[in-house]
């Protein structure tokens, strides 16, 4: 069984993300994640994959033990906890077994809210993490199931991150974040991972991020600036959900955003509900 410091019963909140790779939690809601944990909430991110062949020069242990020392520094940045599990990159299954790892680990952290990809995606590992969030999603109340750990008296609520896949429906967020005061945070974080995007991952190349150092700065410096547009883009796009969240003036000063969609298992919150897991609207 996979081992976690569980934080204490203080009244804060729990929250758990779920990606396929150690960087795609990072992504989708490492913003978030640094207001969660400025606040003093208790965040934690679970790869499902080790992420052992996501490089266009390295793989296997050797990867596997890179990346994990790149997402380490990532958390570090923004305050928070992880854990990747051990199944090989490419190769994810929803198999009873990973059902299992994810119904205990949601069970151990005693999970408010549970956040992860929608299970259509391009890539196998993150539609399978997906199914696999979605299967645990009823599973984590049953006392019989997995009774190694205690099943939870309430079921958390369950969100998907956002994305631009259309079929068979689109992304249509009910919270939008402004995540303006913790760019620079979020952006640190991804910058440490260098293997995937400074280096570009399983497909990038060695002319991406060459020993000349003046170059290796540029190159990071384009890596910051494509993730910014990234984040603006989202805000962009969820013009109106931003001004359910931002009303009146406030929506013209949010520039970068993470947004996040109700899954229909799992608690269904009201509006009031979702303030109080995203106290971040006062």
């Amino acid at each position: 069984m996979t081992v976690i410091k569980v934080p204490p019963a203080d009244g804060k909140l729990r929250i758990i993300a779920f990606g396929a790779h150690p960087d795609d939690c990072e992504i989708q809601a490492g913003g978030s994640a640094a207001l969660w944990a400025k606040q003093g909430h208790h965040v934690l991110f679970v790869s499902t994959t080790n992420g052992d062949i996501g490089h266009w020069r390295e793989a296997g242990g050797p990867l596997a033990l890179r990346r994990k020392a790149e997402v380490e520094k990532a958390h570090e940045i923004l305050g928070i906890h992880g854990v990747i599990l051990d199944n090989h990159d490419g190769e994810l299954e929803p198999t009873l077994e990973n059902r299992r790892k994810l119904t205990r680990l949601i069970r151990q952290w005693n999970a408010d809210l549970v956040l992860s990809p929608r299970p259509n995606d391009y890539h196998p590992d993150h539609r399978y993490t997906g199914v696999l969030v979605q299967d645990a999603a009823f599973m984590v109340t049953v006392p019989f199931f997995c009774p190694d750990v205690p099943a939870m008296k309430k079921n958390p609520v369950f969100m998907y991150y956002t994305d631009r896949f259309l079929k068979p429906m689109p992304s249509k967020p009910d919270v939008v974040v402004s995540i303006d005061s913790v760019l620079e945070k979020k952006l640190d974080a991804l910058g440490v991972m260098i293997s995937q995007f400074a280096e570009g991952g399983a497909n990038g190349s060695a002319e991406l991020y060459p020993d000349d150092p003046l170059r290796q700065q540029q190159r990071q410096r384009q890596v910051r600036e494509n993730f910014s547009r990234r984040f603006q883009a989202i805000g962009a796009r969820f013009r109106n959900e931003l001004l359910a969240w931002y009303p009146g003036d406030r929506a013209d000063s949010v520039r970068h955003v993470e947004a996040f969609e109700i899954c229909e298992y799992g608690s269904q919150p009201n509006k009031a509900e979702l303030q109080r897991l995203f106290p971040f609207f006062q």
